[in-house]
């Protein structure tokens, strides 16, 4: 049975991205502190003590989902924004499109007595014609100490290249087995899943996840992030939730209102009151770096 990596938060960005071509998964150990966790359990365990269980057997019946962590909890917007993340994330993706976008974030509780989940790939939201791209960058911290016990996600090593039909064998796969404040990293090709959790405890971890800024999210930030809330968030992090252009002429739209009361075409930053510095189909930068592509190939 193939192992997954552990690295100190420090690792250098190649690192990580060479471990994910080779092994699909690796751990980082020991990103936040105790005193992080306690704060961010502060502002979102009243929600997820909210959340029912799962309504299926792939979701879990005995396991909760909670979203909307952007608006919702400020230790998680940290999580969403840390360096040590966007800059591999950028770099793994980066041959696949302009920019990244953030995916989905989610409180994943796995209770006591559920059994383990289906082996998938999480790029498989968009079905099966993704094959050619790697199309995800993903993350789950882990809130609580991830044990075999408890639920550690399985993961499949050195699963990326496999056939979507491929058998998967227990002996093929290990778990994220993880103290509280590290954070599993995965790509959308690995197969993996939620662990069982034969103890009496919850397994808790935090599922932020980013893709190519030319598809469509999983989590819909417009809806959970809608601009009249999305306004009061750094910049950065709006055009990170997808309140900017995916690429040139990739995310514009029309505002509603009366005849000549608002510009016929502008990019998404427009419903949260900032001014566009480009043309009213995106940055013309973005546009040549598609133009020279095509002219290389």
């Amino acid at each position: 049975m193939a192992e997954l990596k552990h690295f100190d938060s420090t690792v250098d960005v190649k690192t990580i991205t060479d471990t994910l071509e080779k092994d699909g998964a690796l751990i980082l150990d020991n990103v936040v502190s105790a005193d992080f966790l306690a704060a961010l359990r502060a502002e979102t365990d009243p929600y997820m003590e909210a959340t029912s269980n799962g309504a299926d057997d792939f979701g879990g019946r005995l396991t909760t989902r909670t979203g909307g962590l952007v608006m919702r909890s400020e230790k998680c917007r940290a999580l969403v924004m840390d360096e040590r993340i966007l800059e591999p994330c950028n770099a793994f993706l980066g041959p696949y499109c302009e920019k990244v976008q953030l995916h989905l974030t989610q409180i994943i509780r796995i209770r006591g007595g559920q059994t383990a989940q289906p082996i998938h790939r999480d790029r498989w939201a968009w079905g099966t014609r993704l094959a050619h791209v790697e199309p995800q960058f993903n993350t789950i911290w882990a809130i609580t100490d991830f044990t075999a016990e408890n639920g550690a996600t399985q993961v499949v090593p050195g699963s990326t290249k496999w056939p979507d039909n491929a058998e998967i064998k227990p002996e093929q796969i290990t778990q994220a087995e993880m103290r509280a404040g590290s954070v599993l990293i995965y790509s959308g090709s690995v197969f993996h899943g939620g662990g069982e959790n034969r103890s009496s405890s919850d397994r808790i971890g935090i599922n932020i996840t980013y893709t190519l800024g030319w598809l469509r999210q999983e989590e819909n930030q417009y809806l959970t992030c809608p601009p009249e809330l999305a306004k009061t968030l750094p910049r950065d992090l709006q055009a990170l939730v997808g309140y900017s252009m995916g690429q040139y002429a990739l995310g514009y739209f029309t505002p509603p209102g009366a005849p000549g009361e608002a510009p016929e075409v502008v990019p998404p930053e427009y419903a949260l009151g900032i001014e566009s510095n480009g043309s009213s189909l995106g940055d013309y930068n973005a546009l040549e770096v598609v133009q020279n592509a095509v002219k290389s190939n």
